[in-house]
């Protein structure tokens, strides 16, 4: 009876872990960056000139540092996530907690990730700006529809 109560908890234990890693995998993984396609726009259809593409370069570097650190903060809190599953086997406070902060992790690079859109879009001239805002619509509403 002992052996089989254990290989329940140990089986539940690797479900849990299980659920976690996948749930982390679609936090952590998502489909390719919109911004790949953006930055695709800018640097091959907007014609930039040498003092755009200088100033573009350094905001794309400063940006990518800050997005590597935001994900890598939502890997330790998918870790916590996944943790917390394997102990609470449901949805409990740990794994509420859990959740919680990887929203708010994932939220910031929302944001941060808005205001390198805007901080690029202000180095283009307007007609410039306009196949960048229809860019920016579409890698928005491409999955939408």
């Amino acid at each position: 009876m002992r052996s089989r109560r254990f290989l329940l908890v140990a089986l539940l234990a690797f479900l849990a872990a299980v659920a976690g890693v996948i749930v982390g995998r679609q936090l952590v993984e998502p489909e390719p960056h919109p911004g790949t396609e953006l930055h695709a726009v800018l640097h091959e259809q907007m014609n930039l000139d040498a003092d755009q593409e200088r100033r573009l370069h350094e905001l794309e570097e400063a940006f990518a540092v800050r997005r590597r650190a935001l994900e890598g903060e939502m890997r330790a809190e998918n870790a916590m996530l996944a943790e917390a599953i394997a102990v609470e086997h449901g949805n409990g406070p740990r794994v509420a907690a859990a959740v919680d902060a990887s929203h708010r992790t994932m939220g910031q690079l929302q944001k941060e990730t808005l205001v390198h859109i805007f901080a690029m879009r202000a180095l283009l001239r307007p007609d410039q700006a306009a196949k960048f805002d229809a860019a920016v619509t579409k890698a928005l509403t491409e999955d939408v529809r």
